[in-house]
């Protein structure tokens, strides 16, 4: 008896150490991938960016103290200590009696970059190289090099430098449309400050748009990135280029988990622009734009939540001269589908200059297609403006106060029609988000021209069916769902 257990025993430690092997042989076929190689082979063309900004200033002393007279105990105590807080950074210019005069404060910053060309072009982001008078890249063999500056974009935060050497090391560039989510990625960077440092992660999802941000389709990572990774490369596991390191979401000032990257894509047609022209252009239709939800799709006749309404169109606008209006819905432009109103600076920004395009739309709950001329994008976008007069009116079904707006009213908002709200009490207009001080410009896909008008659609409206009002806040016009008699 004592035999036979001894034998089960042995039985079942064999069969713990073939699963064991097996296990482990398991394990290490669908595993974490091997980095290292990756690493050996590309991170010498992985650069740290530090750049330099001399800011000139007066007496610096009497711009913190005003009034301070400069003789005196005092004057001379102070002196002395802005002197002793200013070592290092600072150059001292006094005049012939030695008073504190002027000072040169040079604020460094570090980033990071990637040579694309033997000859010398190095990638970074806009923000690492913006308003630096001096710009130094450091090679991996501890080579620093003085860059100047090809060209740079603000709105896809991409800039091109050239540093003056041969045979460079230089990054394999990838296609960011062929990355998939949750497929391994690896970046390299200079970290505050520590150069080449490695972390790696996957793709958290692919075209993000950020808010200050409309222009760049961004690439989401869980890969670790903090202050100086900006401008460095993201690898995938073929050792190529699919992404540009540029920001990070967080509430502590480090990385929390989500960091973004440019996509290599939308960052290769800039690069080439800032090599031939020293700056980018983008597309430009002239409208402002809201995102449709559910409420909102009923309201447009649409089946579902899809596309960009329109909030405003631009003067003078190709926008303007196509025949869209505020009220429609952009769902395609130039074949491409816009599900999202995110989509829709992204297809307009990447358009040929000068080309014409089909874009399709919604109107009154009808497909319609239009032909627009894209334009380059100005500098500064500048909206219309009108003029009228004043009075308040009560509207009951939507326990609301309204009075027509007044000239001043309407330049300040940039507006050419609507009324003010005045009060909201409880009711269908609270519940759709209305609040005093709101201008409601349309109410279901009819333009507001007089509190009179505005009354009589009121009364005309139908009830548990969702229809849709324009308002502007502030600045910001915005599309609301509404339905009276819930």
């Amino acid at each position: 008896m004592f035999k036979t257990a001894l034998s089960k025993i042995k039985f079942i430690s064999f069969l713990f150490v073939c699963m064991s092997i097996s296990f482990t042989a398991t394990a290490s076929m669908s595993g974490l991938p091997d980095f290292t190689r990756l690493v050996e082979k590309y991170s010498d063309a992985v650069v740290n960016i530090s750049t330099s900004q001399k800011i000139k200033q007066g007496n610096r002393l009497h711009q913190q103290i005003p009034g301070l007279p400069q003789d005196g105990p005092f004057g001379d105590l102070f002196r002395r200590f802005f002197e002793q807080q200013s070592y290092k950074k600072n150059n001292y210019l006094a005049d012939k009696q030695g008073d504190f005069v002027q000072t040169q404060n040079t604020n460094d910053s570090l980033g990071s970059g990637f040579i694309i060309d033997s000859d010398g072009y190095v990638v970074t982001n806009h923000h690492v190289i913006k308003d630096a008078d001096e710009i130094i890249v450091r090679l991996k063999d501890r080579r620093e090099l003085k860059a100047k500056v090809i060209g740079s974009d603000a709105r896809s935060d991409i800039a091109l430098l050239k540093v003056e050497a041969d045979d460079l090391p230089v990054v394999k560039i990838g296609s960011s449309a062929d990355a998939k989510v949750g497929s391994w990625v690896m970046a390299i960077g200079s970290p505050f400050g520590f150069d080449h440092s490695v972390s790696v992660g996957v793709i958290s999802a692919k075209g993000r748009t950020l808010p200050s941000e409309s222009y760049v389709p961004f690439i989401q990572t869980d890969v670790a990135i903090n202050p100086g990774n900006s401008g460095g490369p993201l690898f995938n596991l073929e050792g190529e280029v699919i992404g540009i390191n540029s920001q990070i979401y967080s509430r502590t000032g480090g990385f929390m988990g989500l960091s973004f990257a440019i996509p290599v894509d939308v960052a290769n047609d800039i690069v080439k622009q800032l090599k031939k022209n020293g700056h980018a252009k983008w597309g430009w239709l002239g409208v402002l734009i809201q995102d449709v939800n559910k409420e909102l799709a009923e309201s447009f006749g649409m089946e579902k939540p899809m596309g960009a309404v329109v909030l405003r169109v631009v003067d003078d606008a190709p926008a303007k001269e196509a025949g869209i209006e505020v009220g429609d819905v952009i769902t395609h432009f130039d074949g491409k589908t816009i599900n999202r109103s995110s989509d829709l600076p992204l297809a307009v920004g990447q358009a040929s200059i000068g080309s014409k395009v089909d874009v399709k739309i919604i109107r009154d709950g009808k497909p319609k297609r239009l032909r627009v001329k894209v334009a380059q994008l100005p500098e500064e976008e500048q909206l219309a403006e009108d003029g009228s007069e004043k009075k308040e009116k009560k509207v009951n079904r939507l326990n609301i106060n309204v009075a027509p707006l007044t000239k001043a009213q309407r330049k300040s908002a940039n507006v050419s029609n609507g009324v003010l709200v005045q009060s909201v009490e409880e009711g269908a207009a609270a519940k759709a988000g209305i609040r005093r001080g709101d201008i409601i410009i349309k109410l279901n896909g009819q333009t507001i021209t007089s509190t009179k008008q505005f009354l009589n659609i009121v009364e005309d409206l139908p009830e548990d069916k969702w229809v849709r009002v324009l308002i502007q806040r502030g600045n910001s016009p915005q599309f609301l769902p509404l339905k009276i008699g819930e």
